[in-house]
């Protein structure tokens, strides 16, 4: 077991290091012709420097983890921090809760250096930062406030429903991670947004006239639509949709404002309207919900296993061992799934192109797409095999020769 564990570990590190060098690799290649607007050659090696900069970091950065990682395995560093905290005699729960604890707060401790150096160097030195490093230290500890709190409480609940049933923990779990979810879904931009950002009412204007004629026009009813102060960390723009039912609204970062047209901003919310109307955010969680009974299904079955406690160095089954012990054993399973999930993600990206395309934004929303690569930097290259395996939307290109079709 312990082998079949490090096997998979190494195995998904090895498969993530091929595709980043694949990644490298294709972005030598020439801009496709239809987004050759995009970069002048000044900007675009500036683009090709951004590329490689965070390409190698990345490579340093996962090399690290995984090696720390992988001596904890070699060593048994699992199996001795769970021995040391059984020790105090404490209850599964909190037992479960301190050796998870400690986890994060070590990993998050030996990544601090890499983060910092991330934000107040690369993305510094690429005219991307924003955030103070106040801003940057209160982010973490609320962050950090928010883990303790909501995934304490949602991990306690865990533990003491397989203390209640063995039998019936997996689907008791499942509807407890489900409930939390659409609670969540229906809640983030009123409880957890507020904490780290502003959200202020589009004031009335143009551009909020505009949005609610065309919401008008499709049928969507919309009241709530919302400004966040996105520039205060970064110059990277954004917009989203969230919520259902009463409680749906619309985002606009600021930073969108300063860089498109009223035309171009009605043209991604209308991108963003064609989700709901197509019903998406529905069809990803139907997908998604038979994996998450699947994964608490296979969970349930291995928590009470000497086997994978023993493989990571513990002496008997517990909760904390088991559960990281199945994780890693996942993998392959979450890969799959994810590969799946992008498979679904990118058709319902097709489909809310072509909404706003039927609307006569085609030309507009390739404008914006176009203005947001460039104002990101982003990559216009990326090698099929990356885009099959990571890639949840489609590629600039390909968005942009569907928009630009007649079919």
């Amino acid at each position: 077991m312990f082998y079949l564990i490090l096997s998979i570990f190494i195995l998904d590190f090895l498969f993530e290091r091929t595709l980043s060098f694949l990644s490298i690799k294709n972005s030598k290649k020439p801009i496709p012709a239809l987004l050759s607007d995009i970069y002048d050659w000044k900007k675009y090696a500036r683009q090709q420097s951004y590329f490689r900069v965070n390409s190698r970091f990345g490579m340093l950065t996962s090399s690290f983890s995984f090696l720390v990682m992988l001596l904890m395995l070699l060593l048994g560093g699992f199996g001795w921090l769970d021995g040391v905290i059984q020790s105090w005699h404490l209850s599964e729960i909190v037992t479960a809760l301190l050796f998870f604890g400690i986890l994060f707060l070590a990993n998050d401790i030996l990544s601090l250096p890499f983060d910092i150096y991330d934000t107040f160097i690369i993305e510094q030195k690429f005219g991307f930062n924003r955030a103070t490093p106040k801003i940057f230290a209160l982010d973490r500890l609320k962050n950090y406030l928010l883990i303790a709190v909501i995934g304490g409480v949602l991990f306690s609940l865990i533990i003491f429903l397989y203390q209640l049933t063995e039998n019936y923990f997996w689907l008791l779990a499942f509807g407890a991670v489900t409930v939390f979810g659409l609670f969540m879904s229906f809640f983030y931009s009123d409880i957890i947004v507020p904490i780290f950002n502003k959200q202020t009412p589009l004031p009335e204007g143009e551009l909020r006239t505009e949005i609610e004629k065309f919401a008008q026009k499709v049928g969507f009813g919309l009241k709530n639509i919302y400004l966040i102060d996105g520039s205060k960390r970064s110059t990277k723009a954004n917009a989203y949709f969230t919520g259902f039912g009463g409680k749906k609204r619309i985002v606009l970062y600021d930073t969108l404002l300063d860089k498109m047209t009223t035309q171009e901003i009605v043209a991604v919310l209308s991108h963003e309207i064609g989700h709901y109307k197509n019903r998406h955010t529905i069809k990803g969680m139907l997908v998604s919900l038979p994996s998450n009974l699947l994964l608490f299904f296979l969970l349930g079955l291995i928590l009470k296993s000497d086997l994978f406690a023993q493989a990571l160095g513990g002496r008997e089954a517990n909760f904390e061992l088991n559960i990281l012990a199945f994780s890693i054993l996942y993998t392959p399973i979450s890969m799959l799934i994810d590969l799946i999930g992008n498979i679904f993600s990118r058709r319902h990206e097709y489909e809310a192109d072509n909404f706003a395309k039927n609307y006569g934004f085609a030309p507009a929303l390739i404008s914006s797409l176009k203005k947001l690569s460039e104002t990101s930097l982003s990559n216009l290259t990326p090698h099929s095999l990356v885009v099959f395996f990571r890639y949840s939307h489609p590629t600039l290109a390909q968005r942009v020769e569907n928009l630009s079709s007649e079919k």
